[in-house]
């Protein structure tokens, strides 16, 4: 066979494999989250720059392995969930990294568990079982096909589970993060 007569996949067949790899969000969700994940990932990268080129001290109250794993996983899920929503959907890599992205949530969720301010839980502490039934709720409306159900869990937990609590970590005066930008 020579380039002519390679068999091309009629246009019509590329049409109906590209709609079904398109799963897009509205205009409002793709500039909430654009906004959200730029300004998160903005702040984190200067957060961890200040703290990188010692420009900020008591670091090593945070040193314990709870927060280290906390910090550790969260810090990808911004861009990457981020990236995952705004990219095309339905794609071979968007469920590979998809599944990355909800395995670091998990980690995230499970280790917060363990970070206790004086031995107590705190109010941020509910978006641990929020981010669980959301990741039930996002496996499961992927598994049964519900497209629609399955990217309105995920933009509601990349804005609520995810951005949410990281604005807490940057506002609230103690917390590591607000520590390192604004320390």
């Amino acid at each position: 066979m020579n380039a002519i007569t390679l068999p091309f996949t009629p246009k019509a067949t590329r049409t109906v494999a590209k709609a079904s790899a398109t799963f897009d969000i509205g205009p409002v969700a793709r500039t909430a989250i654009s906004l959200a994940c730029f300004t998160m990932s903005f702040a984190v990268i200067v957060a961890l720059g200040k703290a990188a080129f010692g420009m900020v001290d008591g670091l090593e109250h945070y040193a314990k392995l709870p927060i280290i794993i906390h910090v550790a996983a969260v810090l990808p899920t911004i861009p990457l969930g981020g990236w995952l929503l705004l990219a095309r959907k339905g794609t071979a890599l968007h469920k590979q990294l998809g599944k990355v992205w909800l395995v670091l949530m998990l980690i995230t969720a499970t280790s917060a568990i363990f970070i206790q301010s004086n031995g107590t839980f705190s109010w941020i502490h509910l978006f641990v079982p929020m981010t669980f039934h959301a990741a039930w709720k996002v496996i499961a409306t992927a598994r049964r096909g519900d497209i629609q159900a399955h990217k309105r869990h995920l933009v509601l937990t990349y804005l609520t589970a995810l951005m949410l609590p990281g604005l807490a970590a940057f506002m609230i005066p103690g917390r590591m993060m607000n520590v390192m930008l604004m320390g």
